[in-house]
């Protein structure tokens, strides 16, 4: 059985909260996961429990600071209101109290984000290279400006064919701006589902067939990057 409990990390002078789970073998490699607009939900500790079940060390950072929301107009407003640069202070805390966590092995984490989170994860790995690998599950933010040039962490993404969010237009134009800054990629586009189809919270867009074949080329791709 995963292990979670609620902890705070230290960030620019600040205490943040986070949800940390531990795998039952008590050491693995780290992973960061990133909320989606919703905010640190029960979906997304779900998640972390799931990656420890694995054999992972989990760590998800509450970036809207204590704030969550099942209203998608209020999500749209947490989103668009979360401040950039204290959002970068917050993840850059995150990956340094994971890293330096007793139960993490390995000198570099992988980062995994939803929606929002999917954006943040890559952002995340562009200013740290201490992020050896992101997966990217249909990641926008429209406020978030990657610079691939200092990206050095191959990246998974994970796309859906109806996603009216991130097109896979526009899923193709990320993996061929990838490929243009000498990214490793490993890129999918999931026919059939909509954005936040991994969400089984969600049941309107949930697929069950295509998030577990996500899920499983996501533990995949971070046990070959993270070993």
């Amino acid at each position: 059985m995963a292990d979670g409990q609620e902890i705070d990390f230290e960030s620019g002078g600040d205490r943040v909260g986070a949800y940390l789970s531990l795998p039952a073998a008590g050491r693995g490699p780290a992973v960061i996961v990133i909320q989606e607009w919703w905010g640190l939900v029960p979906h997304i500790r779900d998640v972390c429990d799931r990656f420890a079940r694995e054999g992972f060390v989990a760590l998800a950072p509450d970036l809207y600071r204590g704030e969550s929301t099942q209203d998608p107009d209020e999500a749209g407003r947490l989103m668009m209101d979360l401040e950039i640069p204290r959002a970068a202070r917050d993840l850059d805390g995150a990956v340094q109290a994971l890293l330096g966590h007793d139960a993490v092995d390995g000198a570099k984490l992988g980062t995994v984000g939803f929606c929002m989170g999917g954006q943040l994860a890559l952002y995340a790995a562009t200013r740290n290279p201490r992020i050896g690998a992101v997966a990217d599950f249909y990641g926008v933010h429209p406020n978030v400006t990657l610079d691939l040039s200092s990206l050095e962490a191959p990246v998974l993404g994970i796309f859906a064919e109806r996603d009216g969010f991130v097109t896979p237009e526009a899923a193709g134009k990320l993996e061929a701006d990838l490929k243009g800054a000498g990214v490793r990629t490993d890129f999918h586009v999931f026919p059939g589902v909509d954005h936040a189809f991994f969400n089984d919270t969600r049941p309107d867009v949930f697929d069950a067939g295509a998030a577990a074949q996500a899920w499983s080329k996501t533990l995949a791709f971070f046990r070959a990057e993270l070993a």
